[in-house]
Protein backbone atom coordinates (compact mmCIF):
# COMPACT_ATOMS: atom_id res chain seq x y z
CA UNK A 1 0.00 0.00 0.00
CA UNK A 2 2.53 2.33 0.92
CA UNK A 3 4.92 1.59 -1.98
CA UNK A 4 1.69 1.95 -4.22
CA UNK A 5 1.11 5.69 -2.61
CA UNK A 6 4.72 6.22 -3.11
CA UNK A 7 4.61 5.31 -6.79
CA UNK A 8 1.67 7.73 -6.91
CA UNK A 9 3.05 10.76 -5.71
CA UNK A 10 6.09 10.78 -7.59
CA UNK A 11 4.27 10.24 -10.80
CA UNK A 12 3.72 13.03 -13.48
CA UNK A 13 -0.01 13.44 -11.66
CA UNK A 14 1.17 13.51 -8.04
CA UNK A 15 3.49 15.87 -8.80
CA UNK A 16 1.45 18.22 -10.75
CA UNK A 17 -0.87 17.70 -7.53
CA UNK A 18 1.85 18.35 -5.35
CA UNK A 19 2.86 21.56 -7.18
CA UNK A 20 -0.69 22.72 -7.22
CA UNK A 21 -0.94 22.60 -3.55
CA UNK A 22 2.62 24.40 -3.10
CA UNK A 23 1.46 27.50 -5.66
CA UNK A 24 -1.82 27.66 -4.00
CA UNK A 25 -0.69 28.12 -0.58
CA UNK A 26 1.91 30.23 -1.86
CA UNK A 27 -0.55 32.92 -3.48
CA UNK A 28 -3.11 32.87 -0.53
CA UNK A 29 -0.39 33.19 2.34
CA UNK A 30 1.86 35.63 0.41
CA UNK A 31 0.08 37.64 -1.96
CA UNK A 32 -3.67 37.41 -2.10
CA UNK A 33 -5.27 37.41 1.90
CA UNK A 34 -4.47 39.31 4.67
CA UNK A 35 -3.28 38.99 7.88
CA UNK A 36 -5.59 38.81 10.45
CA UNK A 37 -2.55 40.84 12.90
CA UNK A 38 -2.07 43.76 11.09
CA UNK A 39 -5.14 43.77 8.22
CA UNK A 40 -2.00 43.79 5.25
CA UNK A 41 -1.00 41.65 2.55
CA UNK A 42 2.43 41.14 1.94
CA UNK A 43 3.30 43.79 -0.18
CA UNK A 44 1.53 46.53 1.74
CA UNK A 45 3.37 45.21 5.03
CA UNK A 46 6.87 44.97 2.97
CA UNK A 47 6.14 48.90 1.36
CA UNK A 48 5.08 50.60 4.87
CA UNK A 49 8.33 48.89 6.62
CA UNK A 50 9.90 50.74 3.46
CA UNK A 51 8.78 53.73 4.30
CA UNK A 52 8.87 53.60 7.97
CA UNK A 53 13.11 52.97 6.67
CA UNK A 54 13.25 55.99 4.70
CA UNK A 55 10.86 58.48 7.23
CA UNK A 56 12.59 61.60 7.75
CA UNK A 57 9.02 63.58 7.91
CA UNK A 58 9.75 64.81 4.54
CA UNK A 59 8.24 63.29 1.15
CA UNK A 60 9.91 60.94 -0.76
CA UNK A 61 9.23 60.03 -4.84
CA UNK A 62 6.91 56.82 -5.06
CA UNK A 63 9.71 55.62 -7.58
CA UNK A 64 12.22 55.29 -4.43
CA UNK A 65 9.72 54.11 -2.28
CA UNK A 66 9.17 51.32 -4.91
CA UNK A 67 12.51 50.86 -5.16
CA UNK A 68 13.33 50.39 -1.37
CA UNK A 69 10.47 48.24 -1.13
CA UNK A 70 12.22 45.73 -4.22
CA UNK A 71 14.65 45.19 -1.42
CA UNK A 72 11.88 43.10 0.18
CA UNK A 73 8.99 42.05 -2.13
CA UNK A 74 10.31 39.85 -5.18
CA UNK A 75 7.46 40.33 -7.30
CA UNK A 76 8.45 43.25 -9.28
CA UNK A 77 7.85 46.86 -9.43
CA UNK A 78 4.73 47.14 -11.23
CA UNK A 79 2.88 45.32 -8.08
CA UNK A 80 4.47 47.26 -5.38
CA UNK A 81 3.48 50.51 -7.71
CA UNK A 82 -0.08 49.38 -7.91
CA UNK A 83 -0.21 48.18 -3.72
CA UNK A 84 1.19 51.85 -2.69
CA UNK A 85 -1.61 53.87 -5.13
CA UNK A 86 -4.15 51.84 -3.67
CA UNK A 87 -3.51 52.66 -0.26
CA UNK A 88 -2.63 56.74 -0.65
CA UNK A 89 -6.28 56.77 -2.06
CA UNK A 90 -7.69 55.87 0.71
CA UNK A 91 -6.10 58.07 2.86
CA UNK A 92 -5.52 56.69 6.08
CA UNK A 93 -1.73 55.34 6.06
CA UNK A 94 -0.29 57.16 3.86
CA UNK A 95 -0.35 61.18 3.05
CA UNK A 96 -0.11 62.29 -0.78
CA UNK A 97 1.42 64.73 -3.04
CA UNK A 98 0.83 64.85 -6.72
CA UNK A 99 -1.77 63.54 -9.34
CA UNK A 100 -2.69 59.92 -7.43
CA UNK A 101 -5.77 59.49 -9.38
CA UNK A 102 -9.66 59.44 -8.62
CA UNK A 103 -11.19 56.41 -7.47
CA UNK A 104 -14.82 58.11 -8.58
CA UNK A 105 -13.63 58.62 -12.21
CA UNK A 106 -11.03 55.78 -12.66
CA UNK A 107 -8.43 57.77 -13.30
CA UNK A 108 -4.47 56.64 -12.83
CA UNK A 109 -2.29 58.20 -11.04
CA UNK A 110 0.69 59.68 -13.11
CA UNK A 111 3.60 58.18 -13.03
CA UNK A 112 5.96 56.96 -9.65
CA UNK A 113 8.83 59.50 -10.63
CA UNK A 114 6.25 62.69 -10.63
CA UNK A 115 4.03 61.52 -7.38
CA UNK A 116 5.21 61.74 -3.73
CA UNK A 117 4.58 59.99 -0.13
CA UNK A 118 4.90 59.74 3.15
CA UNK A 119 3.54 57.91 5.99
CA UNK A 120 0.81 59.54 7.72
CA UNK A 121 1.25 60.66 11.64
CA UNK A 122 -1.65 58.20 12.29
CA UNK A 123 0.35 55.52 10.67
CA UNK A 124 3.63 56.45 12.71
CA UNK A 125 1.82 56.27 15.84
CA UNK A 126 -0.60 52.77 15.32
CA UNK A 127 1.57 50.73 12.89
CA UNK A 128 4.79 51.13 14.32
CA UNK A 129 6.63 49.78 17.74
CA UNK A 130 10.01 47.83 16.91
CA UNK A 131 10.09 46.09 20.71
CA UNK A 132 6.99 44.83 19.65
CA UNK A 133 7.41 43.12 16.35
CA UNK A 134 8.86 40.30 15.31
CA UNK A 135 10.92 39.78 12.40
CA UNK A 136 11.81 37.72 9.75
CA UNK A 137 14.66 37.41 6.86
CA UNK A 138 13.13 38.68 3.98
CA UNK A 139 13.26 36.43 0.76
CA UNK A 140 16.86 36.73 0.17
CA UNK A 141 18.52 36.33 2.74
CA UNK A 142 19.82 39.89 3.34
CA UNK A 143 17.33 42.17 5.34
CA UNK A 144 14.87 41.24 8.16
CA UNK A 145 11.08 42.31 7.72
CA UNK A 146 8.58 42.09 10.08
CA UNK A 147 6.24 39.05 10.63
CA UNK A 148 2.91 41.34 11.23
CA UNK A 149 3.04 45.24 11.94
CA UNK A 150 2.35 46.13 15.82
CA UNK A 151 -1.33 47.85 14.19
CA UNK A 152 -3.13 49.11 17.18
CA UNK A 153 -6.02 49.91 14.88
CA UNK A 154 -8.63 47.74 13.03
CA UNK A 155 -7.08 48.35 9.88
CA UNK A 156 -8.64 45.92 8.06
CA UNK A 157 -12.08 47.12 8.70
CA UNK A 158 -11.29 50.52 7.98
CA UNK A 159 -9.37 50.36 4.36
CA UNK A 160 -11.06 46.85 3.57
CA UNK A 161 -9.49 44.09 1.54
CA UNK A 162 -9.96 42.49 -2.13
CA UNK A 163 -7.87 39.53 -3.67
CA UNK A 164 -8.09 36.56 -5.75
CA UNK A 165 -6.15 33.34 -4.84
CA UNK A 166 -6.33 29.90 -5.94
CA UNK A 167 -9.66 28.74 -5.40
CA UNK A 168 -10.40 31.24 -2.85
CA UNK A 169 -11.08 34.80 -2.87
CA UNK A 170 -11.40 37.63 -0.31
CA UNK A 171 -13.86 40.95 -0.15
CA UNK A 172 -13.80 42.81 2.69
CA UNK A 173 -15.73 46.19 2.31
CA UNK A 174 -14.67 49.06 3.95
CA UNK A 175 -15.96 50.44 7.13
CA UNK A 176 -16.31 54.26 9.33
CA UNK A 177 -13.27 55.07 10.89
CA UNK A 178 -14.96 56.86 14.11
CA UNK A 179 -17.76 53.72 13.86
CA UNK A 180 -15.16 51.39 14.64
CA UNK A 181 -13.41 53.48 17.41
CA UNK A 182 -16.96 53.36 18.75
CA UNK A 183 -17.45 49.93 18.19
CA UNK A 184 -14.25 48.69 20.24
CA UNK A 185 -14.99 51.15 23.11
CA UNK A 186 -18.39 49.00 23.51
CA UNK A 187 -16.86 45.88 23.03
CA UNK A 188 -14.48 46.69 25.70
CA UNK A 189 -17.31 47.70 27.88
CA UNK A 190 -19.37 44.56 27.11
CA UNK A 191 -21.95 46.00 25.02
CA UNK A 192 -23.64 45.08 21.86
CA UNK A 193 -22.38 47.28 18.44
CA UNK A 194 -23.02 46.95 14.98
CA UNK A 195 -21.33 47.37 12.17
CA UNK A 196 -22.12 48.29 8.35
CA UNK A 197 -19.89 49.29 5.09
CA UNK A 198 -19.20 52.81 4.35
CA UNK A 199 -17.83 54.12 1.25
CA UNK A 200 -16.07 57.02 0.32
CA UNK A 201 -17.70 57.30 -3.06
CA UNK A 202 -21.00 58.13 -1.14
CA UNK A 203 -24.57 57.21 -1.93
CA UNK A 204 -26.75 54.89 -0.19
CA UNK A 205 -27.04 51.23 0.99
CA UNK A 206 -29.40 48.29 1.47
CA UNK A 207 -27.33 46.24 3.87
CA UNK A 208 -30.39 44.48 5.09
CA UNK A 209 -28.86 41.12 3.88
CA UNK A 210 -25.07 42.11 4.62
CA UNK A 211 -24.46 38.98 6.87
CA UNK A 212 -21.92 40.78 8.74
CA UNK A 213 -19.17 40.50 5.96
CA UNK A 214 -19.13 37.00 5.56
CA UNK A 215 -20.20 34.56 2.67
CA UNK A 216 -23.99 34.48 1.11
CA UNK A 217 -24.09 37.93 1.95
CA UNK A 218 -25.45 40.86 -0.27
CA UNK A 219 -25.45 44.66 -0.17
CA UNK A 220 -26.97 47.36 -2.59
CA UNK A 221 -25.65 50.48 -3.22
CA UNK A 222 -26.97 53.46 -4.52
CA UNK A 223 -25.69 56.55 -6.39
CA UNK A 224 -27.14 59.78 -5.81
CA UNK A 225 -29.81 61.25 -8.09
CA UNK A 226 -31.34 64.71 -7.42
CA UNK A 227 -33.78 66.35 -10.00
CA UNK A 228 -32.19 70.03 -11.51
CA UNK A 229 -35.47 70.75 -13.01
CA UNK A 230 -38.31 68.73 -15.04
CA UNK A 231 -35.90 68.19 -17.98
CA UNK A 232 -32.51 67.44 -16.14
CA UNK A 233 -31.51 64.96 -13.52
CA UNK A 234 -27.98 64.98 -11.56
CA UNK A 235 -26.03 62.24 -10.49
CA UNK A 236 -24.19 63.50 -7.18
CA UNK A 237 -22.23 60.04 -6.47
CA UNK A 238 -21.11 57.01 -7.77
CA UNK A 239 -21.81 53.56 -5.85
CA UNK A 240 -18.71 51.64 -4.79
CA UNK A 241 -16.46 49.96 -7.53
CA UNK A 242 -18.45 51.99 -10.03
CA UNK A 243 -16.89 54.47 -12.12
CA UNK A 244 -18.22 58.00 -13.76
CA UNK A 245 -17.49 56.73 -16.95
CA UNK A 246 -19.18 52.84 -16.19
CA UNK A 247 -22.10 54.78 -15.26
CA UNK A 248 -22.60 57.04 -18.63
CA UNK A 249 -21.43 54.00 -20.81
CA UNK A 250 -24.66 52.27 -18.91
CA UNK A 251 -26.84 55.47 -19.21
CA UNK A 252 -26.07 55.34 -23.24
CA UNK A 253 -26.09 51.54 -23.28
CA UNK A 254 -29.36 51.46 -21.71
CA UNK A 255 -31.05 54.57 -24.14
CA UNK A 256 -29.68 52.36 -26.88
CA UNK A 257 -31.74 49.53 -25.72
CA UNK A 258 -35.10 51.70 -25.16
CA UNK A 259 -34.89 50.90 -21.51
CA UNK A 260 -34.96 54.86 -20.53
CA UNK A 261 -35.45 57.64 -22.95
CA UNK A 262 -33.01 60.76 -22.38
CA UNK A 263 -31.73 62.97 -24.87
CA UNK A 264 -28.01 63.74 -23.77
CA UNK A 265 -25.62 62.41 -20.72
CA UNK A 266 -22.69 64.71 -19.95
CA UNK A 267 -19.53 64.13 -17.13
CA UNK A 268 -18.73 67.73 -15.33
CA UNK A 269 -16.93 65.87 -12.41
CA UNK A 270 -14.09 68.09 -10.91
CA UNK A 271 -13.91 67.81 -6.87
CA UNK A 272 -17.46 66.30 -6.56
CA UNK A 273 -19.58 63.95 -8.64
CA UNK A 274 -21.63 65.93 -11.25
CA UNK A 275 -23.23 63.78 -14.12
CA UNK A 276 -26.53 65.74 -15.94
CA UNK A 277 -28.99 62.85 -17.97
CA UNK A 278 -30.49 65.62 -19.89
CA UNK A 279 -34.52 63.94 -20.29
CA UNK A 280 -36.53 63.48 -23.96
CA UNK A 281 -39.20 65.70 -23.67
CA UNK A 282 -42.07 64.38 -21.82
CA UNK A 283 -40.45 61.84 -20.39
CA UNK A 284 -41.04 61.78 -16.30
CA UNK A 285 -37.83 62.66 -14.08
CA UNK A 286 -39.09 59.44 -11.25
CA UNK A 287 -40.11 57.02 -13.82
CA UNK A 288 -36.31 57.98 -15.30
CA UNK A 289 -34.87 58.04 -11.77
CA UNK A 290 -36.58 54.30 -11.18
CA UNK A 291 -35.02 53.39 -14.37
CA UNK A 292 -31.33 54.46 -13.60
CA UNK A 293 -31.35 52.44 -10.46
CA UNK A 294 -33.35 49.24 -12.48
CA UNK A 295 -30.91 49.18 -15.47
CA UNK A 296 -27.81 51.21 -14.91
CA UNK A 297 -24.57 51.28 -12.92
CA UNK A 298 -26.56 53.45 -10.75
CA UNK A 299 -27.28 50.63 -8.20
CA UNK A 300 -25.07 48.18 -7.80
CA UNK A 301 -25.10 44.52 -5.53
CA UNK A 302 -21.75 43.67 -3.83
CA UNK A 303 -21.40 40.29 -2.15
CA UNK A 304 -19.25 40.10 0.83
CA UNK A 305 -16.90 37.90 1.19
CA UNK A 306 -14.56 38.10 4.53
CA UNK A 307 -11.66 35.79 4.32
CA UNK A 308 -8.05 36.20 6.44
CA UNK A 309 -4.93 34.56 7.49
CA UNK A 310 -4.81 33.37 10.71
CA UNK A 311 -2.11 31.21 11.87
CA UNK A 312 -0.96 30.68 8.61
CA UNK A 313 -4.71 29.33 7.42
CA UNK A 314 -7.31 30.88 5.60
CA UNK A 315 -10.40 31.44 7.80
CA UNK A 316 -13.75 33.15 7.00
CA UNK A 317 -14.97 35.21 10.00
CA UNK A 318 -17.68 37.94 10.33
CA UNK A 319 -16.78 41.34 10.33
CA UNK A 320 -18.17 41.23 14.45
CA UNK A 321 -15.43 38.27 14.70
CA UNK A 322 -12.50 40.71 13.03
CA UNK A 323 -13.43 43.56 15.35
CA UNK A 324 -13.44 41.42 18.56
CA UNK A 325 -10.01 40.04 17.48
CA UNK A 326 -8.44 43.30 16.27
CA UNK A 327 -9.58 45.25 19.72
CA UNK A 328 -8.27 42.34 21.75
CA UNK A 329 -5.06 41.90 19.93
CA UNK A 330 -4.18 46.39 20.49
CA UNK A 331 -4.76 45.60 24.18
CA UNK A 332 -2.28 42.58 23.55
CA UNK A 333 0.33 45.08 22.16
CA UNK A 334 -0.07 47.65 24.51
CA UNK A 335 0.37 45.53 27.37
CA UNK A 336 3.59 44.11 25.57
CA UNK A 337 4.53 47.76 25.42
CA UNK A 338 4.20 48.82 28.78
CA UNK A 339 5.77 45.98 30.36
CA UNK A 340 8.87 46.80 27.95
CA UNK A 341 8.78 50.56 28.87
CA UNK A 342 8.67 49.41 32.26
CA UNK A 343 11.46 47.49 32.33
CA UNK A 344 13.44 50.23 30.74
CA UNK A 345 12.29 52.56 33.36
CA UNK A 346 13.28 50.07 36.18
CA UNK A 347 16.65 49.34 34.70
CA UNK A 348 17.77 53.10 34.20
CA UNK A 349 16.23 53.75 37.49
CA UNK A 350 18.98 51.20 39.15
CA UNK A 351 21.77 51.93 36.24
CA UNK A 352 21.22 56.19 36.85
CA UNK A 353 22.44 56.33 40.23
CA UNK A 354 24.90 53.97 40.16
CA UNK A 355 26.47 55.45 36.77
CA UNK A 356 26.14 59.07 39.30
CA UNK A 357 27.85 57.60 42.20
CA UNK A 358 30.51 56.01 39.72
CA UNK A 359 31.07 59.66 38.17
CA UNK A 360 31.30 61.28 41.37
CA UNK A 361 34.12 58.45 42.79
CA UNK A 362 36.32 59.63 39.60
CA UNK A 363 35.74 63.66 40.33
CA UNK A 364 36.64 63.11 43.91
CA UNK A 365 40.15 60.48 42.72
CA UNK A 366 40.84 63.19 40.10
CA UNK A 367 39.87 65.91 42.62
CA UNK A 368 42.50 64.52 45.24
CA UNK A 369 45.08 63.47 42.31
CA UNK A 370 45.23 67.18 41.82
CA UNK A 371 45.53 68.27 45.12
CA UNK A 372 49.28 66.56 45.68
CA UNK A 373 52.08 67.98 46.14
CA UNK A 374 53.70 68.54 42.72
CA UNK A 375 50.54 68.16 40.70
CA UNK A 376 49.66 72.21 40.90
Amino acid sequence: MMSEQKENNSGVSGQYKTWFLDYASYVILERAVPAMEDGLKPVQRRILHAMKEMDDGRFNKVANIIGQSMQYHPHGDASIGDALVNMGQKDLLIETQGNWGDVRTGDDAAAARYIEARLSKFALDVAFNAKTTDWQLSYDGRKNEPVTLPMKFPLLLAQGAEGIAVGLATKILPHNFCELIESSIKYLRGKKFELLPDFQTGGSIDAANYNEGLRGGKIRVRATIEEADKKTLVIRSVPYGITTTQIMDSIVKANDQGKIKIKKVTDHTAAKVEILVELAPGISPDITIDALYAFTDCEVSISPNACVIVNQKPQFLSVHELLKIATDHTKDLLKKSWRSNSANCRKNYIIHPLRKFSLKKKFIRSWKKSMKPGKR
